[in-house]
């Protein structure tokens, strides 16, 4: 039986693919290149957090001299997706989808910007939950913070799960 602070083996390998850079890199350029573009940095993955980290420069940016707010979209939508892809590992045949977005914008994102989740036990517990043919959604936040650590924008991002038959 697993612990709380261990991963099955499937998550694990979804971890340290997602953990290597040149891995991570390779993944995110067929399947979400603009990650790429934005040079979309995967910070931490465990089963409680996930930190994604998007530079500022001239790719990030926008006219207004800030990071452009669909980039900050990607970072802070990934810090929640990747946790969700983590619980899912190894459990079968599942559909997930984002089925709404908020966002809350605080300062200018006009430096190294860091999103973070931290619902990882919740996401676990709801896959965990599900049985076939049933759905469930989730709302996660991702938090913004610049080098600072001051708050630039907050992230609410709410995942629809349902186990397949």
């Amino acid at each position: 039986m697993e612990t709380k602070m261990t991963l099955p083996a499937p998550a694990l390998a979804y971890q340290k693919k997602m953990m290597n850079s040149f891995i991570f890199w390779w993944a995110m350029l067929f399947k979400l290149p603009t990650a790429v573009f934005w040079r979309l940095k995967m910070v931490r993955l465990d089963r409680q957090h996930c930190v994604v980290s998007i530079p500022y420069f001239w790719r990030s940016q926008n006219p207004f001299k800030s990071i452009y707010f669909a980039a900050l979209a990607g970072a802070a939508e990934l810090s929640t997706g990747a946790l969700c892809q983590l619980a899912l590992a190894g459990k079968g045949p599942f559909s997930m989808l984002v089925v709404d977005f908020r966002a809350e914008y605080s300062k200018k994102a006009s430096t190294k910007t860091t999103f973070s989740c931290e619902q990882g036990a919740e996401v676990f517990d709801l896959v965990d939950s599900l049985n076939p043919g049933e759905s469930k959604q989730i709302t996660m936040v991702s938090y913004g913070k610049n080098t600072a650590g001051e708050e630039v924008a907050r992230f609410f991002i709410t995942w629809s799960f349902k186990r397949k038959s």
